[in-house]
């Protein structure tokens, strides 16, 4: 008999905050990270502040934010990152999404984390996880690891976050793999569009198993 063809590679994009966790972990991060210097900095900007949230600009927003970490020794705020990734996996997990990705590595599949959360806290959370890749919000830092205050790139949600994926897919050789994704929000839609399979589980409960949702 022939040989069966092989079968097609599968990797499941997972969003993280509401889709993985119950709650929003950036600002909680950015409390924690900046301090007072995160609401001193919004009041200093009124006109940028204003106007992001006149336009609903979540993008101009974050920007805005993070530059309360301009100065901030980039190896600190990674140790800081650890710790708090930990505390997001130990008490802030959903258990049927978390169950649903844990199935995805039992099959084989890839499994990559793709938010906009900030790249400190979701690297060492996709280890705690045991994900293939990471695709985030990353902070600048200038070359004796200083934060800049900036963003490397855009925020990754909306059509940036499934750019992002498929760009992370193409470097991993896996472009033409059957795609899952899961999100929970209107920031997932492109990606979950983008997807062979795009799952929303914004409230509603996944099975373990992919391909039983409701």
């Amino acid at each position: 008999m022939p040989d069966s063809p092989p079968a097609m590679p599968v990797v499941a994009a997972f969003d993280v905050d509401g889709t993985l966790t119950t709650r929003d972990c950036v600002t909680p991060f950015l409390r924690r990270a900046a301090g007072t210097r995160l609401w001193t900095t919004l009041l200093r900007h009124p006109v940028a502040l204003g106007a992001s949230l006149a336009r609903r600009d979540r993008d101009g927003l974050k920007q805005l934010a993070c530059s309360a970490l301009r100065g901030r020794d980039a190896a600190e705020l990674d140790r800081l990152g650890t710790s708090f990734a930990r505390e997001v996996a130990s008490d802030w997990l959903r258990d049927d999404t978390t169950e649903r990705l844990r199935r995805h590595r039992e099959l084989g599949h890839t499994v990559i984390l793709a938010s906009a959360s900030l790249e400190p806290y979701l690297v060492p959370l996709g280890q705690l996880l045991d994900v293939d890749g990471v695709v985030c919000t990353v902070l600048e830092r200038t070359p004796d690891g200083v934060l800049t205050g900036r963003l490397v790139g855009a925020n990754c949600r909306g059509a940036e976050k499934a750019r992002r994926v498929r760009e992370w897919l193409d470097g991993a050789g896996l472009a033409n793999a059957e795609l899952w994704a899961y999100g929970d929000s209107d920031s997932d839609t492109e990606l979950l569009a983008d997807a062979d399979q795009g799952v929303r589980v914004d409230g509603v409960r996944i099975l373990p198993e992919p391909g039983r949702d409701a």
